[in-house]
């Protein structure tokens, strides 16, 4: 596992997707700016954890294939039906 690589392309995803940049949320009484929730990535000697979800080993074929996408340049794609336009 390239942990450099994973860095430096959520680094570079996070600003694809406007990380700091307010977007405008819609209320009944007209709208708001809001912040957009991060998802944590914590990396582990011997595995992840995504946002508040369990520890998941680095021999487990979901994790190869999230830190996989990751390495690719790509949003993880078990994230896709949350995260539509990324997070």
């Amino acid at each position: 596992i390239d942990f450099d690589l994973i860095l430096e392309n959520v680094k570079d995803l996070n600003s694809l997707v406007g990380e700091g940049i307010s977007q405008i949320e819609h209320t009944p009484r007209g709208a708001r700016l809001r912040l957009p929730e991060p998802l944590p990535l914590t990396l582990y000697q011997n595995g992840i954890v995504v946002g508040n979800g369990a520890f998941r080993p680095y021999q487990h074929p979901a994790t190869q294939q999230c830190l996989q996408d990751i390495m690719d340049g790509y949003f993880p794609s078990e994230l896709q039906p949350r995260y539509p336009d990324g997070v």
